[in-house]
């Protein structure tokens, strides 16, 4: 009965976190091979094109924080959602707004009230490196929250499938030799790279 259950929810596990398995696989490939990338679209973070510039007509309440009046101006541009602040000029305010697949930043110049939006161009290895780097709950938004509750399942899902692994290669005799010979083996090859690196 326990036999079962752990395979089964073995495998439900796998099938249901398998785009997070495929994304952190890719993610990590992309990290691991930086030159190829840099070969293929040059040295640099992704650009950022222009994709809207307006005069923003709204308005602060007094004493307002950096985060509030951005919060605003994101809410009246329809672009709610995580963001960071970068530091700027004096009397301008840029906003990096985090997105999956086109990060924005926007510059709001008090002076004028002129808003810049710009979208950075998508680059495959900057979206997987993003996606793999995302987490926290240090966001107000309920999607982020999401993300970062389905990361910790995901952990918790990898240590599952470690001990249920564990498990069933117990559970099958034939296999108790070369399975013992494969866990030496990773262990062995793993110490040698903490003692070599």
């Amino acid at each position: 009965m326990i036999s079962r259950l752990l395979r089964r929810t073995h495998m439900y596990l796998a099938l249901f976190l398998t785009p997070w398995v495929l994304m952190y696989t890719l993610s990590t490939i992309a990290m691991n091979h930086h030159g190829f990338f840099r070969e293929l679209y040059g040295d640099g973070p992704p650009a950022f094109e222009k994709e809207n510039e307006l005069i923003w007509n709204g308005s602060f309440s007094d004493g307002a924080s950096r985060g509030a009046r951005a919060r605003a101006i994101l809410a009246s541009a329809g672009l709610e959602g995580a963001f960071g602040i970068e530091k700027g000029e004096p009397g301008k305010l840029v906003i990096l707004r985090q997105d999956p697949v086109h990060p924005r930043r926007m510059t709001y110049t008090q002076a004028d009230g002129r808003l810049v939006i710009e979208k950075q161009i998508f680059r495959t290895n900057a979206f997987l490196e993003g996606m793999h780097r995302r987490r926290g709950f240090h966001h107000d938004y309920l999607a982020d929250d999401g993300w970062a509750v389905t990361v910790d399942l995901f952990v918790a899902a990898m240590v599952f499938w470690g001990l249920s692994g564990l498990w069933m290669w117990w559970e099958m005799k034939a296999t108790r030799k070369w399975g013992v010979v494969a866990a030496l083996g990773g262990l062995a090859l793993f110490a040698f790279f903490l003692v070599t690196l």
